[in-house]
């Protein structure tokens, strides 16, 4: 992985709070981590987002392809070893 640096101001008692909060070999290795944790969390976000759908309509209501309570049933008994319900199985 190519390293660069990075120059910046922070605020003093928050970067001690940091240092003191994990078992940091560096500053570099701390900054990495916070990197990855909010690049991990902007993703989490834009997910979250995108069932927001799922959320305008109740779980019970059907639509095309039936209602989303139906299909949690069903994966719960395929789960539990009951298979495929019938009407369901693979396409093709």
């Amino acid at each position: 992985m190519s390293r660069i640096r990075i120059s910046t101001t922070v605020d003093e008692g928050l970067l001690e709070r940091a240092k003191r909060s994990g078992a940091w070999n560096s500053v570099a290795a701390m900054v990495d981590a916070a990197l990855e944790a909010l690049v991990a969390a902007h993703r989490e976000a834009r997910i979250d987002s995108a069932y927001e759908a799922y959320n305008e309509r109740p779980i019970d209501e059907p639509d095309a392809w039936g209602s989303l309570a139906d299909f949690h049933e069903a994966n719960r008994r395929h789960r539990e070893g009951g298979g495929v319900p019938s009407g369901g199985g693979s396409a093709g």
